[in-house]
């Protein structure tokens, strides 16, 4: 907690947060000239430097009048060091590769390509700018929150005196999103004007800050636990942990805890937990919604892949729309940065005999596959160790074909699933264990898998069917005029097909009775929603030893998605969805991969895996699956949430909190809460609302923070999905994503959670 003097005071305190020791901070600024480049023949110079708040960049053009940008290191999602994107690899000679950076935003701003004047200045830029960003990936919720506070703070300390008029705090409250009427805010301001100067300072900010930070139902679940002296002791603490937060932890833990997160040095050495010490703990990740648990890989990963549930993107390589949205490497870079484990290759004859990928029959943009290919090498396993499978959607000549083949093996080298593991002819899938750093190709094969054991001999090319996506693909455009449903196969890239062998659908008894373990069918969204909804237990049990891959209609022209739940439901494993359209179906996905390290792969429930199963989603029938519980939410407060309108300094959100719950049919359900009127600050609510929950392991639970509107839809603030098996019952901070999926950092939900028997 802060507790110094003087808003200067304050602020320096914020700035101890980052290592300003570091040689290549304080480069940062100091700031620099780099060459800002768009094109051949449009490269500008602009200095940049990094603001005060170390959490800022602004940079000036050298034009006659010039013109300031800023923009957070919050907005940035990673740097690539060298010519690696598009526009520097085309617009930059190689000679200057080590002067090259980019800076890769969130979200679809465009990438800022940038030149230093030499490889140790570029070194210096990247360091600096990785190092902030780790620190603030690692600052606690607490110190987000102050970091937030004093940060706007210093924006309405318009004249920079170190002091605040009563015109300058009215000013920070809207910042901060609370509206208040201009007597409670006289009220505030003669509270903490003790000198009766007409300005606060010193002392008095400082008590203005802890008026404005105070918890009341933090001070509240305090009171009515600290029972040793007005303190909380170990054995309080444990009674707390025990009985409200429903762990399963012994009087070690607790003081674990204390040692952690007690502020008090006092209170520390009598083993006990002061009210600052207590809402520290409660901002950790020991005080989320999320189990810590399940932040890192728990699952057993030695089951067969087909066992799992596998994040999964569709036409990866577009960044917006699929009819005439640009394609790119970079949308391969967001997914797989995303823990995104299989990816989408539509690929077609380009010029100069170069395989390109692009939406076909559209006026989106290409990329060569060779470029792709080594964009995917390099970051496949950076956020997950587990298997990265290349669904190649194929359109191309048998000539450009091998060389597709030879691109996947020349680049991918051993890492390329070329022939089945061990030395046996396999009866069932290698494990994510057993696949780890590993590719595998899906695509079209000639023959059958035991063939690859005795080097794939006597095969030459021939036709196979297509694609059943490719198919559909034809059916939703109106300039195809023919439809080719045969296409001619290299056997190069044949053979490097091995644990996804793409087949047609002919029913599950067919399926049953002539499929291979390894031949697997992509279904349209509709065929799937239908077969999950008419044959359920059949479609389970086929999922049981076989791939599905699920992908949205090609009427979707606009890249949306459809909802993965009742897929999942069904067993399905490679549910694909558009990663680059951000949705409520996207962020369940988010949420459905949050657990198990991010790791893109999820157990399935044991009634998925178990061939004796008789498990139907729609069917509430009794068995091992049925384990009805009712769920609790309490929603309390929220923190610290963002303004939407930024360019109106007297608009302020008026927050609802909705909670959606996504499962079975029986299970579907939404509630929310009454909204509150100009107050984004810290809303409280302390509304209670209960779910019934059958099948709480098939059970996705979305909390939406909504800006209220009378005459238009409501605006949605921040969002933030997870399994309900992921849940920690009890007092929890929940933290709060962006439509995109990006961290908001200062934001958050309170609530109290429980999951009971009913």
């Amino acid at each position: 907690k802060c507790n110094t003097n003087s808003l200067e005071n304050l602020f320096q305190e914020m700035k101890t947060l980052f290592p300003l020791g570091d040689p290549d901070l304080q480069f940062l600024l100091l700031g620099g000239e780099l060459i800002k480049i768009r094109s051949r023949s449009w490269k500008k110079n602009r200095f940049f430097k990094l603001q005060e708040d170390c959490k800022t960049l602004w940079y000036e053009s050298h034009k006659i009048f010039k013109r300031k940008q800023t923009f957070s290191i919050d907005d940035i999602d990673y740097m690539r060091k060298g010519r690696q994107s598009e526009g520097l690899n085309k617009h930059t000679p190689s000679s200057v590769e080590g002067q090259c950076f980019t800076i890769i935003f969130k979200g679809r701003k465009k990438n800022l390509d940038l030149m230093a004047a030499n490889e140790d200045e570029a070194n210096k830029w990247v360091n600096g700018l990785e190092k902030i960003m780790s620190n603030m990936l690692n600052l606690s919720q607490q110190q987000k929150s102050e970091h937030w506070i004093i940060n706007c703070m210093r924006k309405a300390d318009k004249n920079d005196d170190n002091k605040m008029t009563l015109k300058e705090l009215k000013h920070f409250l809207r910042q901060v999103n609370i509206e208040v009427d201009d007597t409670y805010a006289a009220d505030i301001f003669k509270q903490c004007d003790k000198s009766n100067s007409g300005s606060l300072e010193g002392s008095e900010i400082k008590h203005f800050y802890d008026l404005l930070t105070y918890r009341e139902e933090i001070d509240v679940i305090y009171g009515q636990c600290a029972h040793t002296d007005g303190q909380m002791s170990a054995e309080d603490l444990l009674n707390f942990l025990l009985n409200e937060q429903r762990e399963q932890v012994s009087m070690v833990d607790a003081l674990k805890l204390i040692e952690k997160y007690e502020v008090d040095e006092t209170a520390k050495q009598k083993k006990c937990m002061s009210k600052d010490g207590f809402l520290m703990y409660m901002h950790q990740e020991e005080g989320s919604i999320l189990n810590p648990a399940h932040k890192q890989v728990y699952q057993d990963m030695h089951q067969p892949l087909n066992h799992y549930y596998i994040s999964s993107s569709h036409n990866t390589y577009l960044m917006a729309d699929q009819l005439k949205g640009p394609s790119s490497t970079e949308a391969y870079i967001k997914a797989l940065m995303k823990s995104c484990r299989c990816v989408e290759l539509d690929c077609w004859d380009g010029a100069n005999g170069e395989p390109v990928i692009y939406h076909g029959y559209t006026l989106t943009s290409k990329v060569l596959f060779r470029d792709v290919i080594k964009v995917i090498k390099d970051y496949a396993f950076k956020t997950s160790d587990y298997p990265v499978i290349l669904s190649l959607e194929n359109h191309c000549t048998v000539d450009q074909q091998k060389l597709m083949a030879h691109y996947l093996i020349s680049i991918l080298g051993d890492a390329l699933v070329s022939k089945p593991l061990g030395n046996n002819m396999p009866t069932n899938f290698p494990s994510p264990e057993d696949l780890k750093q590993k590719f595998l190709i899906k695509g079209k094969r000639l023959n059958k898998l035991d063939a690859a054991l005795n080097n794939n001999s006597f095969i030459e090319e021939d036709t196979v069917s297509e694609e059943d996506e490719a198919a559909d693909c034809k059916e939703n455009d109106q300039k195809a005029k023919t439809k080719k449903s045969k296409i001619k196969l290299a056997k190069e890239l044949s053979n490097i097909v091995i644990y996804c062998k793409s087949v047609h659908f002919s029913g599950f008894e067919h399926a049953k009775e002539m499929q291979a373990f390894y031949e697997m069918s992509s279904f349209k969204e509709s065929k799937a929603f239908h077969l999950a909804e008419t044959s359920a237990t059949a479609y389970i049990n086929h999922n049981m030893d076989k791939l599905s891959r699920i992908y949205p209609s090609g009427s979707r022209t606009d890249s949306s998605n459809y909802n993965p739940v009742p897929m999942w439901n069904a067993g399905c494993q490679i549910v694909a969805l558009n990663f680059q359209t951000p949705s409520k179906e996207m962020h369940i996905n988010q949420g459905r991969f949050l657990p198990n390290g991010a790791s893109g792969y999820i157990l399935k429930p044991e009634f998925q895996r178990s061939l004796s199963s008789q498990f139907d989603p729609s069917v509430l029938t009794k068995g091992p699956w049925l384990k009805k519980k009712t769920f609790n939410v309490m929603v309390i407060s929220a923190q610290q949430l963002p303004k939407l309108n930024k360019d109106k300094e007297n608009s302020i959100v008026d927050p609802l909190v909705r909670m959606e719950l996504y499962g079975v049919p029986a299970d579907n359900a939404s509630k929310e809460t009454h909204y509150i009127n100009n107050n984004g600050f810290n809303p409280m609510w302390n509304e209670t609302f209960v779910f019934d929950v059958h099948f709480p392991e098939l059970a996705m639970l979305r909390f939406v923070v909504e800006d209220y509107d009378t005459t238009s839809q409501n605006d949605l603030i921040g969002q933030y999905c997870l399994p309900l098996t992921s849940v920690q019952s009890g007092y929890r901070h929940i933290p709060l994503l962006t439509k995109r999926g990006d961290l908001i950092s200062s934001a958050g939900l309170f609530v109290h959670l429980m999951l009971i028997d009913p």
